[in-house]
């Protein structure tokens, strides 16, 4: 699902970021809410992925248009949000147990790279084929505040005829 190794954010969503680069897969058909409940849930199961106590951040999941397709028709589903463990050296063992689960079952490690940034920060970009979802996920750990950047990104859905797409 994904082709990365720039420097853009986990968080990005303007067009030249990674789906806007690469396409989307079809991921369906499905409403727009039951297409957010199901990357809320692919969040959630990343949060537990993580493994250790920490506090993920508040903005929910977002709507946009798939490139090159009907906007009133056609939308993906991303979710930028960040993960911070309690303690900052758990940071570590946060990202070792999300290297771990996300290459078993469903998931598969697409990349794993420092990138270009001043800090060097670990990228981790994984997909899951079965559920038409990837994710991004970029360690800061050194900010401030240690933390996961984290984005879900789902494939291109289709609402149901009569339906048309629910942009937030």
């Amino acid at each position: 699902m994904t082709d990365n190794d720039g420097n853009d954010s986990p968080g990005s969503t303007a067009d030249d970021s990674q789906e806007a680069r690469t396409g989307l897969p079809d991921a369906g058909t499905a409403t727009t809410d039951d297409a957010v409940a199901a990357v809320k849930d692919v969040s959630s199961e990343i949060y537990r992925f993580a493994g250790v106590p920490g506090k993920a951040s508040e903005p929910g999941p977002g709507v946009k248009e798939c490139a090159g397709k009907d906007p009133d028709t056609y939308f993906t589903v991303y979710h930028p949000w960040n993960f911070a463990p309690s303690k900052p050296e758990d940071l570590d063992v946060a990202m070792e147990n999300l290297k771990k689960r996300l290459d078993t079952g469903d998931w598969v490690t697409k990349k794993l790279y420092h990138d270009n940034s001043p800090n060097k920060a670990l990228n981790l970009i994984a997909d899951n084929d079965a559920k038409k979802v990837s994710v991004w996920i970029v360690q800061y750990s050194k900010d401030a505040k240690p933390s996961l950047g984290i984005n879900v990104t789902s494939g291109c859905y289709q609402v149901p005829e009569g339906e048309t797409v629910d942009h937030f």
